[in-house]
């Protein structure tokens, strides 16, 4: 249907109808606009989160479980659903809302321009219908005067009255008036007649045309609307594949997460490698009551000689290292700091194996890049020496020398660690078969504390061994039972001495469980250093406690006798 026959005659609604076709038109381009701020902000507030919650730590740091890799996997594809909600943001601007924008003003100016010729081609109109009325009303009004004329010729050429000049006066009057009537009616009909073709060919030609561009401008403004929601739906349909991966990649990441997995992290991350501790021994403080008859035992045995077999190591000094132990829980204590040393000494065996041998794969990384490069500046230096035109052998020769010392600089220190890894891999060997064959006879618990609260594991530490030899108390009685009251009073033997060590330094002794000495001072050693920088000694008065290893000279005695 057209604008143009239809509605000839509804110009002014027409206008009203394309203005609030292109007030809805930018109305939508509105929507869309706060549309697009809303995807934007979303992608800027998720942004934000994933930056937040991203580890600020580098990779080696960060922890190994699977849950917190499934979980920056997580964050790794929140990321690239973020940037799809910024490429719809994207679409929508450029796409939709800008395409919006550029079309409302072509619409405006083509309606301005068409309303423009409509209000034309009616003014012209409105001038030919003015015309037509005036040479209407000059016509009618040249009649009347002409009738008056000649109702005056009538009324004097019958008065005998009337002079023969006032009738011909009369009568020339009457013919001037009828022949402007004449012409004002030929005027008129012109004027009519014109008028006539005018309205035609506005109404059959003009009007239609306009109207018809004017249909024509409102419906290709509802085809551009069908077209945005369209674009508006494709910018969504474009991402819906990709944010499906982003999904499916979540998920992959949430079926990653292996509990018996990370388990096994955490007994790696910590396993220190010592063993146990074993039970504590058993402390007598009765020894030095009064027995009564039934005891016989113990109270014929002189008071001085008892004291001789107790053995100033084993009585309950509160500087005792063992009296120490009882009041602090250590396996629930916190372990003090210790410093880092080059070798990892200060860390437990298995924690110390895994510094080493990490340490020892970067080395080699970066001796393998250092001879890549010594093997990269030989061959430049061989096309130089076949080319002299292309560079100066020679100047290659400060960095070859240069990489030749890094290389040896490595080589050395991946020998000095490898040479700590299998000191602690023989160690840690060696300390299973002691565990394996004292787990095998039942024998006395195996487990310490060093100074720096890091276990050890030295199965003749804490407790006697089971082949001691007899101290000079008990040789001089040769009717006492070495095994009668051994249940009782086993745990309070001191341990024997195995060595004597010369002190190089002096050393202070302030922390709980150490020994305090002095330079060139002799001790007793009783436990060898396990590998934690620490050797236990007992000075001649029976004090016992951990002095540094480094601070002393040993001498290990092969069959040594007890204290």
């Amino acid at each position: 249907m057209s604008w143009g026959t239809e509605l000839w005659d509804q110009f002014e609604n027409l206008d009203k109808h394309t203005q609030w076709g292109i007030d809805f038109f930018e109305r939508y381009g509105k929507f869309v606009k706060e549309r697009l701020e809303i995807e934007q902000n979303y992608a800027k507030q998720l942004r934000n989160l994933v930056k937040k919650y991203c580890p600020k730590r580098s990779k080696e740091e960060e922890p190994r479980f699977s849950s917190c890799l499934s979980f920056y996997s997580i964050l790794s594809e929140l990321n690239d659903y973020t940037g799809q909600r910024e490429v719809v943001a994207e679409e929508l601007g450029n796409r939709v809302y800008g395409e919006l924008m550029r079309y409302s003003q072509d619409l405006k100016a083509e309606r301005k321009h068409h309303l423009q010729e409509g209000r034309k081609a009616q003014q012209y109109l409105d001038h030919c219908w003015k015309q037509m009325e005036n040479s209407k009303r000059k016509f009618e009004r040249e009649c009347r005067e002409a009738e008056k004329a000649q109702a005056t010729y009538e009324r004097l050429d019958n008065d005998i009255n009337a002079t023969k000049s006032e009738v011909e006066k009369a009568k020339a009057q009457l013919y001037l008036r009828t022949h402007t009537a004449d012409e004002s009616k030929n005027e008129y009909a012109a004027q009519l007649q014109n008028f006539n073709s005018e309205q035609w060919k506005h109404f059959n030609n003009a009007i239609p045309h306009i109207f018809k561009n004017l249909q024509d401008m409102d419906e290709r403004r509802t085809v551009k609307l069908g077209e945005t929601y369209r674009s508006f739906a494709e910018a969504e349909r474009k991402v819906i594949p990709i944010i499906s991966k982003c999904l499916d990649g979540m998920v992959s990441a949430a079926k990653a997460v292996d509990e018996r997995r990370d388990s096994s992290i955490v007994v790696e991350s910590f396993k220190s490698g010592f063993e146990p501790p074993g039970d504590f021994p058993f402390e007598d403080f009765s020894q030095n009551l009064s027995r009564t008859g039934s005891d016989g035992t113990i109270s014929n045995t002189p008071k001085g000689e008892r004291d001789r077999d107790v053995g100033p190591g084993s009585r309950s000094d509160p500087k005792h290292p063992m009296s120490r132990t009882k009041n602090k829980l250590w396996l629930f204590g916190k372990k003090p700091k210790a410093p880092t040393l080059e070798d990892f000494s200060h860390l437990p065996p298995e924690q110390r194996r895994k510094k080493l041998q990490q340490k020892i794969d970067e080395l080699n990384k970066e001796l393998q890049k250092e001879t890549d490069q010594r093997e990269a500046l030989n061959r430049m230096k061989d096309v130089y020496e076949k080319n002299p035109q292309m560079g100066d052998p020679n100047s290659l020769q400060p960095k070859i020398s240069e990489t030749m010392s890094n290389i040896q600089k490595l080589r050395s220190e991946i020998h000095r660690n490898e040479s700590w890894l299998s000191e602690v891999e023989g160690k840690q060997s060696s300390r299973g078969d002691r565990r394996h064959s004292t787990d095998n006879h039942h024998q006395t618990p195996h487990g310490r504390e060093s100074p720096e609260g890091s276990y050890t594991d030295d199965t003749s530490q804490e407790h006697h061994t089971p082949h001691r030899h007899p101290s000079p108390a008990q040789s001089g009685h040769p009717n006492h039972d070495p095994h009668e009251f051994d249940d009782e009073f086993d745990d309070d033997d001191p341990l024997p001495v195995i060595g004597h060590c010369k002190a190089m330094y002096s050393f202070d002794g302030k922390d709980e469980g150490t020994l305090m000495m002095a330079e060139n001072e002799v001790l007793y050693i009783i436990e060898e250093d396990k590998g934690d920088g620490w050797t236990r000694a007992r000075k001649q008065s029976g004090e016992e406690g951990y002095i540094p290893t480094s601070y002393i000279e040993i001498t290990i005695e092969k069959h040594s006798k007890g204290s």
